[in-house]
Order: structure tokens, then C-alpha cells, then sequence
């Protein structure tokens, strides 16, 4: 019996081994955290370029059934609709009342702000030849069929997250005028390099930088200090 009762005191943990055991624990979850958290980011990148591609291939259906033409900057008061409502028809989702919050597509997984329902922005920035600087803001479509380097110009990309970018819930705000880029600033740093405090572009929403769609309906990814001002030129 005193064996038995000796055998059976050996049973259980010290209070030595269970804090061994939860060292060894904390170790392993601070080893594993940042992997499983880069793995997170590069899922959010994947569902994020898999929206763009989507939203290109309506993009292209609408170009075709529209002469060729696709939206490009925002104007409030402008007769044309913005170009998240212009692609509707050609997704597989669609709002109720205007209402965005249920068309996935449009809603990048990782944007801070949940919110938000419309992460990406247009390109509505013309120029009037190569050699202008500045630029003007588009309010009108363009002819993809015109363009020469459609590869290599930006139509879509990421938004930037900040106290000075509006929530967008429904099509008939006049804050839909932010989502496109037209100028300078809006891109993540001004032409002498400095950060720009008022960017729709973002300084780091995947891996550094932004994914894009390109006027081929491409998509691609780049860090924001590659995000320059000539990527934006369509002809």
C-alpha cells in the first residue's frame, strides 16, 4: 500500500516543469507568430489581385459593349456613373440600393478600415503631351483600342487608408469623387521624394507597395516608391 500511495504522489507536474513547459510554449508562439503573420499578408495579397482580375474582366466586358471605351476619372455632377456601378452588370455581385457593403470585389481584405467598401482607385489623370509635368483631371472615358502602352499604364490600384480618405457605402455620395487619382500628391510621394500627407495611392498596403491592374487587364504589384508619375500616362 505505501508504494502504491508513493507511485501515485509522482502522478502530477511540479510547478517547475508546468513553467518549463509554458516557457517553451511562448518560445515556439514567438517563433511562429511573424510566419504566421507574413502568411496572412500574402493571402490578403492574393484575394486582393484575384478582385482586380475580376474587376478587369468586367472592365473589358464593358469595353466591349460600350465601343471600346472604359470610365476614367471622377467627377461628382458628371453624367456618367463611377466606374465601380459602370461594372455591375459584368460581376458576378451587386449592391442592394446602391448600397456596396455586400459586392466583395471591390473590398480589399487588407484595408484597415472594414467599413470601407470601395479600395481601389482609378486612374483619371490625363496629360496633354509627354512632356507636361503637372496634368489635368479626367472626367471623361477613353478608347483602350487608342492606347500604346497598356501594359505598362496603371487603370486601378490600391487605396490608401487615412483620417483624409471618406468611407464610400453607396454610389450616390458625392465623396465617390476620391476614388481616382488626378494629380501628384495623390500618389504616396511628391516629385521631389517626400512623403505626400493627402496620397490616395498607399505607402504600404501589400508587401511595401500596391497591387495593380493595368490597362491590358493585368495584374501586377509594386512597391509605392515604383508607383511614379509616368505610369499614369495613357498614351
Amino acid at each position: 500500500m505505501k508504494r502504491s500511495f508513493y507511485l501515485s504522489k509522482r502522478c502530477g507536474f511540479t510547478l517547475i516543469e508546468l513553467l518549463v513547459v509554458i516557457a517553451i510554449i511562448a518560445v515556439l508562439l514567438g517563433i511562429l507568430m511573424p510566419a504566421l503573420q507574413k502568411v496572412r499578408k500574402q493571402a490578403y495579397q492574393v484575394t486582393c489581385q484575384s478582385n482586380l482580375r475580376q474587376i478587369g474582366v468586367g472592365a473589358n466586358m464593358y469595353a466591349e459593349s460600350n465601343d471600346y471605351l472604359v470610365p476614367r476619372g471622377l467627377i461628382y455632377a458628371q453624367t456618367d456613373p463611377p466606374w465601380f456601378e459602370s461594372f455591375m452588370p459584368y460581376l458576378s455581385q451587386k449592391p442592394i440600393d446602391n448600397d456596396y457593403r455586400n459586392v466583395k470585389i471591390y473590398r480589399c481584405p487588407g484595408y484597415p478600415n472594414k467599413q470601407q467598401t470601395i479600395c481601389y482607385v482609378i486612374n483619371g489623370w490625363g496629360f496633354t503631351n509627354a512632356k507636361d509635368t503637372t496634368g489635368y483631371q479626367l472626367g471623361t472615358p477613353t478608347k483602350i483600342t487608342t492606347l500604346k502602352h497598356t501594359s505598362k499604364s496603371i487603370y486601378l490600384t490600391d487605396y490608401e487608408d487615412g483620417s483624409w480618405i471618406p468611407i464610400i457605402t453607396n454610389a450616390a455620395q458625392q465623396e465617390v469623387e476620391s476614388c481616382d487619382v488626378r494629380q501628384q500628391s495623390d500618389l504616396a510621394y511628391l516629385a521631389d521624394g517626400t512623403l505626400s500627407t493627402t496620397r490616395r495611392v498607399p505607402l504600404n498596403r501589400h508587401a511595401r507597395g500596391s497591387n495593380i491592374l493595368y490597362f491590358d487587364w493585368s495584374v501586377g504589384h509594386l512597391e509605392a516608391q515604383e508607383i511614379v508619375r509616368d505610369l499614369w500616362r495613357t498614351y
